[in-house]
């Protein structure tokens, strides 16, 4: 082996090193962050924008591009059929507040049970183990559904 292939190999194996642990990390960071719960990125009302992930209304969120419609319960609406007039489009809003305050506790679990007629996904959406739909309802912000009374429209 000569001088200049000593020196070669005395320069290039510790910049060898340094990039894979450089690649090392990277990886290890880049895991990590696929692994982040789905607090870690704020969900929020939806706009007039793209929508990806973001609630809908009470009842209606995206969530990674999906379009989900949660069984078991409905929430006033917010804009059309509105049954309540002002009482019920205040207390649809709130309901909608009140699931971006939820989701964004992270934890969130998703039963998938097919499409329904507008091809939105139907599911059961949970977080922390408890369902959105009951603690919506428990707080006097939604109804069962099918067989809870519409009680905003009174």
């Amino acid at each position: 082996m000569t001088i200049r292939q000593v020196r070669v190999r005395i320069i290039v194996r510790p910049i060898i090193a340094l990039i894979k642990e450089c690649i090392l990390k990277i990886s290890i960071f880049a895991l990590g962050l696929t692994m982040l719960p789905v607090s870690a990125f704020a969900i929020e009302k939806c706009d007039m924008g793209q929508r990806y992930t973001c609630v809908v209304d009470g009842d209606t969120i995206w969530f990674e591009g999906e379009k989900i419609r949660m069984m078991g319960y409905d929430t006033p609406e917010p804009q059309t059929n509105v049954c309540g007039g002002s009482r019920e489009i205040e207390l649809a809003n709130q309901a909608s507040d009140r699931l971006v305050q939820l989701l964004n506790q992270g934890g969130i679990s998703i039963e998938r049970h097919g499409k329904d007629r507008y091809d939105r996904t139907l599911a059961v959406v949970s977080v922390g183990g408890q369902n959105v739909g009951d603690l919506l309802v428990g707080e006097g912000l939604a109804r069962y559904w099918p067989d809870g009374p519409e009680f905003w429209c009174n």
